[in-house]
């Protein structure tokens, strides 16, 4: 009977102690989905799944809503989506791989894999692509270029545009740079770029991903993306399709158990080595001295920890912090007002890591969604609240982006009262006055609209903007009279 009661007093404490190991561990969760839970509902999110890895495990994975607005299949493990140019970070490392294996140099131009190039991008090397600095034209501008163009019709155009800017001079968001790496990966392994993506980084989960840029394509267990049309009131479903040359930039849909362990093989140098991996987080030197960027990849501080990631059609995200050993994923379908995936990340890694607290983000949050909010009288006061805590912030940049969001969401009136704040706590900002003088004469309140541009090009003679938006306002109010 004795050693009856040892055993179950020691079975009982041992059950004990393992629930109080737990207990953080589910507190953790639970509080993670109360934020996830809240932000769904304050940006109206149709669909979203999050996933957290931490020292190399899974410590959260989470699905909500539906993957079709018109279906009732809800967002599950096995739901397929499109991460847009999230998309490059997997180009990314498959370059990086060959850089690796020594079939490719960040030094070499792309005239040495690829042939009957213009002049002027002949000495165009494979780190501009990378950085975004070859000065390249853009082909999404260009219209005229239809899908189904080969390689060749679509350099053949682009030729007869001039260079955007001298190479390696300032970073510059270009798909043109991704389509070229596509034809030299092709070029070097003799692969197709999907076949070599799938070998190299996904050989045990082929079926759980795949690629199409097309999102009009019928595709099973896919989450279409949607956007708020904000004159019907309802989300409806986009139709972009950037053709099959666009893979590589923005074509990748994924599983988010998928995602999540790439990621983890990602960090465990699976994929690539530590050394390769430093190399290709390493900041590019652009020559104006004033862009900040990595190879493929963007690099975000968050309370003075570097981030390295990538955000892809406003409804994608990933990030890892490398030193903190933490990797997000966030995937969603679609937002009533602004995109959240950074701000999700942002919050969760300081949920997550107390390391990663960022209370200016977490202020710059709160400010915007108050401000969002239908009924938002108490949003001037939280603002001031956290001025007054803070006086050395600065929210000029946070009030401007959410009058612009509320512009977007045909709320004039509410964003001309942000922009008012705006230019009351920064009366020496031309930019401020530029914005408050947009919203007025998009709410045709010309008089006013031109009284707010003249103090901006007061503030600011290099306005091209008030100058052009000035004689704008001249020719109305002429009619007028």
């Amino acid at each position: 009977m004795k050693n009856f009661l040892s055993a179950f007093f020691m079975l009982s404490s041992i059950v004990v102690f393992s629930q109080k190991k737990e207990s953080p561990k589910i507190e953790l969760k639970q509080t993670i989905d109360n934020y996830l839970q809240q932000t769904i509902k304050a940006n109206e999110i149709p669909g979203l799944a999050v996933g957290v890895v931490k020292d190399g495990k899974i410590i959260f994975e989470v699905y909500y809503g539906k993957e079709n607005l018109e279906g009732n299949h809800p967002i599950n493990q096995n739901s397929l989506f499109r991460i847009y140019s999230t998309s490059k970070l997997i180009s990314t490392v498959s370059v990086f791989q060959l850089i690796e294996k020594g079939q490719l140099s960040l030094d070499d131009t792309i005239s040495k894999y690829l042939e009957n190039l213009p002049k002027e991008w002949q000495d165009v090397k494979i780190k501009n692509l990378l950085s975004h600095s070859s000065g390249i034209p853009n082909i999404i501008r260009y219209k005229d270029i239809s899908v189904a163009a080969t390689d060749q019709e679509k350099i053949e155009r682009l030729s007869k545009e001039k260079m955007e800017f001298e190479t390696g001079n300032q970073f510059s968001y270009n798909q043109t740079n991704y389509w070229l790496l596509t034809m030299m990966i092709e070029k070097i392994t003799g692969e197709s770029f999907e076949n070599y993506i799938l070998e190299n980084q996904f050989s045990h989960s082929k079926d759980k991903i795949l690629f199409s840029s097309n999102s009009s394509e019928n595709i099973s267990n896919r989450v279409v993306k949607n956007f708020y049309n904000t004159k019907t009131k309802r989300y409806e479903k986009t139709s972009e399709n950037d053709g099959l040359r666009a893979h590589s930039g923005n074509g990748v849909n994924i599983t988010l158990p998928t995602f999540l362990n790439w990621s983890i093989n990602l960090n465990n140098n699976i994929f690539l080595d530590s050394e390769t991996k430093k190399s290709m987080w390493k900041t590019f030197d652009f020559n104006n001295k004033k862009d900040r960027f990595a190879y493929g990849w963007d690099i975000t501080k968050v309370n003075n920890h570097y981030s390295y990631g990538f955000s892809g059609g406003n409804v994608s995200a990933y990030r890892v912090f490398q030193d903190r050993n933490l990797s997000i994923i966030v995937l969603s379908n679609g937002y009533r007002y602004a995109p959240v995936q950074d701000q999700i990340i942002n919050h969760i890694a300081g949920l997550v890591d107390k390391n990663l607290i960022d209370q200016y983000l977490l202020s710059e949050e709160s400010i915007i969604s108050e401000f969002l909010k239908v009924d938002n009288q108490n949003a001037e006061q939280n603002y001031q609240t956290l001025k007054r805590k803070n006086p050395e912030w600065n929210f000029q940049k946070t009030l401007n982006l959410t009058g612009y969001i509320l512009i977007g969401n045909d709320r004039p009136d509410d964003a001309i009262k942000v922009f008012e704040l705006n230019v009351k706590d920064n009366p020496n900002s031309g930019d401020a006055f530029d914005s408050l003088g947009e919203a007025y004469f998009i709410a045709e309140k010309y008089e006013i609209a031109n009284k707010h541009y003249l103090k901006s090009l007061e503030l600011n003679q290099k306005n091209d903007n008030a100058k052009k938006m000035l004689s704008k306002i001249n020719q109305i109010l002429s009619t007028k009279k």
